[in-house]
């Protein structure tokens, strides 16, 4: 594709398949702001090399050149740049997207997450074993079958909370509470 003006106009000249065809910027999907700065830009060339100023002739090329730039990235592909002043012609390729910058690490909250922790080990914990015991009151093998209960019921869901910001710590909690449930279980049932 190359950029070029023509009657106090810009346009795109490019190969679409069957032959060289120019192309009004504004058929193009640029945006307004760029193809008002293209005719605003085609407009200045034509009156400097019209007028003869010699002093606006290298910031005509240079913003040339810089919407050439602009055009590339839009569309994402190389355009050369027909200078209107000078005639030199200037190859422009897109830049490569750049990646997004990752965001920035948060600090881990070990204190505040390692009571969150402990609290929620020794309230799950307590409460499992404390359900064990009740049940082994009735028949031992209630005690068994509710450790199993629990552990399969709250094993996807620490699971998945195992990666979540805050509820990292409540899940490492009640893991931790789970495992002291099954440490306890046989203490709980030959007692």
């Amino acid at each position: 594709m190359e950029l070029r003006i023509r009657d106090d106009r810009p346009v795109l000249v490019g190969h679409d398949g069957t032959g060289v065809r120019e192309v009004d910027p504004d058929s193009l999907p640029l945006g307004h702001d760029l193809t008002g700065a293209l005719r605003e830009w085609a407009r200045v060339a034509t009156a400097v090399d019209r007028g003869g100023a010699d002093s606006a002739a290298p910031m005509v090329s240079r913003r040339g050149a810089q919407l050439a730039g602009r055009v590339a990235e839009a569309m994402g592909v190389p355009v050369t740049y027909v200078d209107p002043v000078s005639g030199e012609v200037t190859h422009v390729v897109p830049e490569p997207p750049r990646p997004a910058p990752p965001p920035p690490a948060e600090p881990v909250p070990w204190s505040t997450g390692s009571a969150v922790t402990v609290i929620t080990m020794a309230i799950s914990g307590v409460a499992f074993i404390g359900l064990a015991a009740t049940l082994r009151e009735t028949n031992a093998l209630l005690a068994l079958v509710s450790n199993v209960v629990i552990t399969a019921g709250l094993a996807p869901s620490v699971w998945l909370a195992r990666r979540v910001v805050v509820w990292r710590w409540v899940a490492a909690g009640v893991a931790a509470g789970l495992a002291a449930s099954w440490l306890a279980l046989p203490f709980t049932i030959l007692a």
